[in-house]
């Protein structure tokens, strides 16, 4: 019941995000797919393709965004007689946020996320947030959002009777390098302190545009946590190299 709260909650999000589009001249929505491939470690061990959808909606003073991003791939099993095919990596990831701007700079934001990581030693991990968000830097070049807030996570882990729920604290800074028209560069680190459990995160990414729709981007994620079921990791990497669609 609470996963399909998160996940409705996504949608609300995009679908409110919609309400005003017919009123612009030009289209306020950014939307792009990528597909490549990518290597896991710690938790997942594989090489596979990954699919990852954004899109982001901003007018006046409300900017909306939401990602998505799905993992999984089978290999045949050297261990049973006729190799059958077992999974090597499952995992979904869905974000949203909605930011309002009462400043140039300064911003309120409302995030959620839900993530399935059928590795990861959690059946589901499903987070909500509130904050204030200022630009620390904003230039044709570098921009810096700082961000800190309330949350609170809700997660289940793997055979456990019942879901578990903590409050928390969030920061979060998003750094983008604009190095010429084609290029950029981006790193977000992203830190939730909770009662029971510390989370950190690591997107290190570079982009080179191969014209107006396609470019090249490759990620390096790093996700850290201090406390994790018996048997698991406690951090997790992925490197990816992805064609990158936007429309």
């Amino acid at each position: 019941m609470k996963k399909n709260i998160f996940l409705f909650g996504a949608a609300l999000v995009l679908v409110s995000s919609n309400v005003h589009s017919a009123e612009e001249k030009k289209s306020p929505w950014k939307t792009s797919a990528e597909l490549g491939y990518v290597s896991t470690s710690g938790n997942t061990n594989t090489e596979t393709l990954i699919f990852k959808f954004d899109t982001a909606y901003e007018i006046e003073k409300w900017k909306h965004q939401a990602h998505f991003e799905i993992l999984n791939t089978k290999a045949d099993d050297a261990n049973t007689p006729d190799k059958e095919l077992v999974t090597t990596a499952d995992k979904m990831l869905v974000t949203a946020q909605s930011d309002y701007k009462f400043t140039p700079r300064d911003y309120f934001y409302g995030l959620l996320s839900y993530e399935d990581d059928k590795f990861s030693g959690f059946e589901y991990q499903a987070k909500l947030g509130l904050g204030y968000g200022r630009k620390i830097i904003l230039t044709d070049q570098h921009e810096l959002d700082g961000e800190i807030g309330p949350g609170y996570r809700n997660f289940k882990v793997d055979n456990a009777p019942d879901s578990e729920d903590e409050a928390l604290l969030r920061l979060a800074g998003k750094y983008l390098w604009k190095i010429s028209d084609n290029s950029q560069f981006n790193q977000d680190l992203i830190a939730d302190f909770g009662e029971d459990q510390d989370e950190w995160k690591s997107i290190t990414g570079i982009k080179s545009n191969i014209n107006k729709t396609l470019a090249l981007k490759f990620t390096y994620t790093v996700k850290y946590l201090d406390v994790v079921p018996v048997g698991n990791d406690n951090y997790d990497r992925e490197t990816a190299a992805t064609i990158v669609y936007t429309f």
